[in-house]
C-alpha cells in the first residue's frame, strides 16, 4: 500500500491520457492530428513549457460535454487512488474551455459530477480550484470569475498558471482582491520559469498562501526565511521540472536543499499524463533519484495534508495525519 499523502497541484486537463483521447475524439466526432496513441505519446516529448503548452491546448479539443468532464476526473480518481492519494485539490483551466464554447457550466458539473462522489467512489475527498490563464488578460480572469459565481459551492480557491515569463503576478492584483472578497482561497503559480521577484509579489499583491512550484526561491535567501518564518507551502512537481527544462536531471533537483532548509515542502504531478507520473510516482522518483529517506518521504507527506485547505474539516486532515504516521514502509 503507498503512502498516504493529499495533492495539491494537479491540472485536471493535464491528466488526459492518449487512450481516453482518442475515446473522447471518436465519441464527439474530432479529429486528432495523430495516427494512434503511440504517436501521440512520442508527441509528449518537449523541448520546453511553451511546447508543451501548445500540445495540451490543442488536446482539449477533445473535452466537450459534462460527460467528458467526468471521465477526465473519474480516470485520474482512480490513478491517483492507487497511488495513495487520499485528498486532491484539482486545478481547471476554464477559460481554455469557454474561449472554444464551452460553457463554464458544463466544465464544473461535468468535473463535480465526479468529484461530489469521490469519497465514495476512490476513497479521496477533493476540492476545486478555478485558474486564470495569466497569458490572457485581467479582463479575461475578471469575467472568468463573474461567470464562476453561480458555482462557487464547488469552487474553493482560484489560481494563477500557465506562462509565467512576462506576466508578473501585480497583473491580476484586482480580481484576487475580488476572489478574496468572495471567501476564495488563493494561490498561484510562480517561480518556476519566473523570477524570485514573481514569488514575493504572489505573496505580497495577490495575497496567496501557497506557492505553485517556487523553486527559484533559492536564489533569494531573504525570501526562503520568510517562506519559513511563515510556513508557506510549495508545491513541488519534480517529474515536471525535469520535462519541462527547469532542472536538467532529477538527481539535480532542489528538493533535499528546500527540505534542509526548513521549506514546507509537497511533492505533486502538475500533469501526470504528459510529465511521466502521478503522485507516487514522483514520490518514488524523488526517493530513488535524490536518495530520499523513510523520515523525509513522511515529512513530505505530512507537509501536504499541512498545506491543504481542510481548514473546514481538521477531524479529517487529523485522521489524514494519523494516516501517515502509522504508515509502514516495506
Amino acid at each position: 500500500m503507498p503512502l498516504p499523502k493529499a495533492e495539491l497541484h494537479l491540472h485536471i486537463e493535464g491528466t488526459l491520457e492518449p487512450e481516453l483521447a482518442f475515446e473522447l475524439a471518436a465519441r464527439n466526432g474530432v479529429t486528432l492530428p495523430y495516427a494512434d496513441t503511440e504517436e501521440l505519446r512520442e508527441a509528449y516529448r518537449f523541448a520546453d513549457l511553451q511546447s508543451f503548452l501548445n500540445l495540451y491546448y490543442e488536446l482539449m479539443a477533445v473535452l466537450r460535454t459534462e460527460r467528458d468532464f467526468e471521465d477526465l476526473a473519474d480516470a485520474y480518481l482512480a490513478r491517483a487512488a492507487a497511488q495513495g492519494v487520499r485528498h486532491a485539490e484539482i486545478f481547471f483551466d476554464p477559460q481554455a474551455h469557454i474561449g472554444r464554447g464551452v460553457a463554464m457550466g458544463t466544465v464544473v458539473e461535468g468535473l463535480w459530477r465526479a468529484l461530489g462522489r469521490s469519497q465514495e467512489t476512490h476513497g479521496i475527498s477533493t476540492q476545486l480550484i478555478m485558474c486564470f490563464l495569466r497569458d490572457e488578460s485581467a479582463e479575461s480572469a475578471m469575467e472568468t470569475l463573474d461567470a464562476a459565481k453561480p458555482y462557487l459551492d464547488r469552487i474553493t480557491g482560484v489560481g494563477l498558471d500557465s506562462a509565467e515569463v512576462g506576466h508578473p503576478p501585480v497583473k491580476f492584483r484586482e480580481v484576487y482582491e475580488a476572489a478574496a472578497a468572495l471567501g476564495l482561497r488563493r494561490v498561484a503559480h510562480a517561480g518556476e520559469e519566473g523570477p524570485p521577484e514573481y514569488i514575493t509579489e504572489a505573496l505580497d499583491v495577490l495575497g496567496v498562501e501557497r506557492i505553485d512550484h517556487g523553486l527559484r526561491c533559492l536564489e533569494d535567501p531573504a525570501l526562503v526565511e520568510r517562506l519559513v518564518r511563515d510556513r508557506v507551502p510549495l508545491t513541488l512537481c519534480p517529474l515536471s521540472n525535469v520535462r519541462l527544462r527547469a532542472v536538467d536531471v532529477l538527481e539535480q533537483h532542489p528538493l533535499p536543499a528546500m527540505l534542509d532548509a526548513g521549506l514546507l515542502c509537497t511533492v505533486n504531478s502538475d500533469d501526470p499524463a504528459y510529465f511521466g507520473g502521478y503522485a507516487g510516482d514522483n514520490f518514488d522518483a524523488v526517493r530513488r533519484a535524490l536518495g530520499l529517506d523513510e523520515e523525509q518521504l513522511r515529512e513530505l507527506a505530512r507537509n501536504s495534508f499541512t498545506a491543504s485547505f481542510l481548514e473546514h474539516d481538521e477531524e479529517r486532515r487529523a485522521r489524514y495525519l494519523a494516516e501517515v504516521e502509522a504508515y509502514e514502509f516495506g
